[in-house]
């Protein structure tokens, strides 16, 4: 069994992933934002790792001048006592300068652990209330407790102490200097810009450097990131405008009034211009369709009759002439079919140019249609068989649903077999509503299944299948000029839905017709 569908409806999601990713703003959009993301945190460790380098060349930079000095005061650390402390504070005044400070505990060797630790001296002069503090901190960090082990731990600290005064110190390295009195530990701190600019001390993100880079970073994503959401808005917009256009809910919207985007006013204001010239040629096309069916209908009409007077007056012997009327007659029932299915034609292009979008009740239009075939069917002892779910609206004109199942229940009648049984569906299923019409005919073949949606395409006999009267019909005529299912397909994809023609496997044909529910 095959199927056919309309190529333009064919295209599976599958197939437009990858041309969707490549050109797609939404997906150029997210790549953005990765980048955005990425970068940042990139260019950070690798920043953060030179500063560590210059952080650590810094401390031993301190290190070893603390150990320099602590060397210089060793020999008089040698030689201390308890009488002898207050001296001993008063020899750092010879180590410091504006850069650097120092501060001298000791730790009798009688007392053991960090507790032990107090202040001796102070260059330049720190107030008993910061000294507490720095005292509590390097207690609270373990620093004097790893001091106390041994007397012989020596590393950077990279602390910074908060002063009362407000200020910050930032305490370097800390040497200690074992003697007969005790364990001595000498701090040596700095308080200059560049080690409170820097990283000592506290994380890198935490420098003044790096949270201004990140404000100015952060405030740039976000520049080009809104131009970008603001585009992708103003066309999701566009879009949201363009359905309810569609739908016939834009009322007096236009895509110019829901434009926010200055550069994007000549897009929007070509768009309205392009709405309004559809709907302009869609309103001639149909007024230019009547006018020139009522042009032509109208002398048609007039041959007709004056023909009747003709037959009437003509002598039964006059084989001749009466054949000739009989092509006159036989010419004008064509020409007849030919204006109807120009009008049609015209009718169609103007409804794929704006179709009419009106909810329109689907189950009641079949229920309705299908009951006016009685007549039809009886005619040909054929059987209808109707399951139609209730509530089904979908948004289309009523004209061209009634075309679409006009011409799917006429060609299932015409190619069913006398005491036959035709079936005509209607069910939901994923958000469309699925009209079926199945007959018991003969089918198509297989090799012309994919041309039955062309135009002047046609599969069977002028006529057959349907009553002498029906012949002369618009609908008999479009259908034997091969427009029928044509018709059907443009007015299916002008509301947005689609059409499939299929053999069944148990013999007969099979129309399946899918529209978009309303919402």
């Amino acid at each position: 069994m095959r199927a056919v569908w309309p190529m333009a409806l064919r295209l599976p999601p599958s197939d437009r992933l990858g041309p969707w990713l490549l050109h797609s703003l939404a997906s150029r959009l997210v790549l953005l934002t990765l980048v955005f993301l990425a970068v940042p945190i990139l260019i950070y460790d690798q920043f953060r790792r030179a500063d560590e380098v210059s952080q650590s060349l810094l401390l031993q930079s301190a290190q070893q001048q603390g150990e320099l000095i602590a060397r210089a005061l060793e020999p008089e650390l040698a030689r201390a006592d308890r009488a002898s402390l207050p001296r001993i504070g008063q020899a750092l005044n010879r180590f410091v300068d504006h850069r650097t400070g120092l501060k001298l505990l000791v730790r009798p060797r009688a007392i053991s652990g960090g507790d032990g630790f107090f202040y001796v001296g102070a260059a330049p002069a720190v107030t008993t209330y910061d000294l507490d503090y720095e005292r509590h901190h390097l207690l609270e960090q373990g620093v004097l407790e790893r001091l106390g082990e041994r007397c012989a731990w020596n590393a950077p600290l990279a602390l910074r102490v908060p002063r009362r005064s407000g200020d910050v110190e930032v305490l370097t390295s800390i040497t200690p200097i074992n003697t007969t009195f005790g364990c001595w530990a000498l701090v040596t701190s700095h308080s200059t810009a560049g080690y409170l600019a820097s990283s000592v001390g506290r994380p890198y993100w935490a420098t003044a450097s790096v949270q201004a880079a990140a404000f100015i970073y952060i405030g740039m994503a976000a520049l080009v990131l809104a131009v970008l959401t603001g585009v992708w808005h103003s066309l999701r917009r566009f879009r949201d405008l363009a359905r309810e256009i569609v739908n016939g809910d834009a009322g007096q919207s236009s895509f110019a009034a829901g434009n926010t985007v200055p550069e994007l006013s000549g897009v929007a204001e070509d768009f309205d211009r392009l709405v309004e010239t559809l709907r302009s040629s869609a309103d001639t096309l149909r007024r230019a369709a009547e006018d020139n069916a009522h042009a032509f209908k109208t002398p048609i009409a007039v041959i007709r009759q004056s023909t009747e007077p003709l037959r009437r007056t003509l002598p039964p012997e006059d084989t001749r002439c009466r054949r000739a009327l009989a092509m006159i007659e036989a010419s004008i029932d064509k020409l007849d079919g030919l204006v109807s299915f120009a009008r049609r034609m015209d009718e169609t292009a103007a409804d794929t140019l704006a179709p009419p979008r009106r909810r329109i009740d689907l189950s009641g239009l079949v229920e309705r249609m299908t009951g006016s075939y009685a007549g039809l069917l009886a005619d040909r002892s054929l059987r209808l068989d109707t399951r139609i779910a209730p509530g089904l609206v979908v948004r289309a004109g009523e004209e061209m649903l009634e075309t679409v199942v006009e011409n799917l229940v006429e060609n299932a009648v015409s190619f069913s077999p006398d005491r036959g049984a035709v079936s005509v569906r209607l069910t939901r299923k994923d958000g469309f509503a699925l009209l079926v019409v199945e007959d018991e005919g003969p089918g198509v073949d297989p090799g012309n299944l994919p041309r039955i949606f062309e135009r002047y395409f046609s599969n069977r006999e002028p006529g057959r299948g349907l009553p002498a009267d029906a012949k002369a019909s618009g609908t008999a005529g479009a259908t034997h000029f091969g427009i029928g299912l044509w018709i059907v397909r443009r007015h299916v994809e002008a509301v947005g839905g689609r059409i499939k023609a299929e053999n069944r496997e148990t013999g007969g044909f099979r129309m399946t017709v899918a529209l978009p529910l309303a919402t």
